[in-house]
C-alpha cells in the first residue's frame, strides 16, 4: 500500500482497534533504504497517516533479506539508514530486529537516537531468518547453524544496561520492549524489571496458540497472564 491502495483494506485495522489501542505501520530496512535513495522518503509519512497509525516500526533484518530467495540487500549500514530517515521524516519511530537480536555496540548506537522505542526481537522466539531458510532448498544444509546465531533477551538486558550506564546523557530513545523467547508473565516480570530504562516486553507464540483455538481461549490466557503479571508486580522482587 506505499504505492497504491489495491490491498489497503487488508492493512486498515484502525476502524476495527478503535483510538485507544497502539497501531503502527512496519516497513524493513532494506525497503526504506531504497525509498530514501529515490528521494522518496515521504511516501513512508504517507502511509502512516493513511493508515492512521501511531508511528512507523523499523524492522532491521540483514539476515533474513540474505536468506530470501527474493530478498533485497542492504546496501549501507542501517544506523545511516535510520538517522537519514529521522531527518527526512517526523514520525514517532521504533526499529526492531527480527529473531536474532542486536549486539551490544548496535544497540548502544540506536539508543543514542532519538526513537520511540527499541524492540529487541531477541534469539529464542520467532526466527524469521529460520523461517526463510525452510524454503530455500539450496542453502538449508548450510546456514542451519547460523540462523542459531544471536543474543537472547536476558543477555541483552544486560547489554542494555551497560548502554545506559555509559550513553547517560547521549541516550535519547525513550523506551524499550523487550521480546523474543518470553514465555509468560514471569519472564516479562523479571526482564522488565532488570532493566534499566523504561520497558514493557512482548510476546507472540504463546498469544498466537491461544487465537487459534477460539476467541474465549484467547481471552482467557491473556486475562491469566495480565493477573500474574500484577501479582509478580505485588509480591515478587528479582535479585
Amino acid at each position: 500500500i506505499l504505492e497504491d491502495n489495491t490491498y489497503f483494506e487488508d492493512f486498515n485495522l484502525r476502524p476495527i482497534l478503535g483510538d485507544a489501542c497502539p497501531f503502527y505501520a512496519n516497513v524493513g530496512i532494506a525497503q526504506i533504504e531504497r525509498l530514501l535513495d529515490k528521494g522518496q522518503g515521504q511516501k513512508l509519512k504517507a502511509l502512516v497517516q493513511k493508515l492512521d497509525a501511531d508511528g512507523l516500526i523499523v524492522h532491521v533484518n540483514p539476515l533474513q533479506e540474505w536468506l530470501q530467495p527474493e530478498g533485497d540487500l542492504i546496501q549501507q549500514s542501517p544506523l545511516v539508514t535510520i538517522q537519514q530517515l529521522l531527518n527526512e521524516i517526523d514520525v514517532p519511530l521504533i526499529v526492531k530486529e527480527v529473531g536474532q537480536g542486536f549486539g551490544p555496540e548496535s544497540m548502544q548506537e540506536l539508543l543514542k537516537l532519538p526513537l520511540l522505542a527499541l524492540d529487541f526481537a531477541a534469539n529464542g522466539g520467532t526466527n524469521f531468518s529460520k523461517l526463510e531458510l525452510l524454503r530455500n532448498d539450496n542453502l538449508r544444509d548450510h546456514y542451519n547453524d547460523v540462523v542459531a546465531l544471536g543474543h537472547s533477551a536476558s543477555e541483552m538486558v544486560e547489554f542494555l544496561n551497560d548502554a545506559v550506564l555509559k550513553l547517560g546523557t547521549e541516550r535519547k530513545c525513550e523506551n524499550v520492549i523487550i521480546s523474543g523467547g518470553v514465555k509468560n508473565f514471569l519472564d516479562g516480570y523479571y526482564l522488565t524489571s532488570k532493566a534499566n530504562m523504561p520497558a514493557v516486553y512482548g510476546q507472540a507464540a504463546p498469544f498466537l496458540k491461544y487465537a487459534n483455538a477460539s476467541q474465549e481461549a484467547l481471552d482467557e490466557f491473556a486475562e491469566i497472564q495480565i493477573k500474574g503479571l500484577l501479582m509478580a508486580q505485588k509480591f515478587l522482587r528479582i535479585r
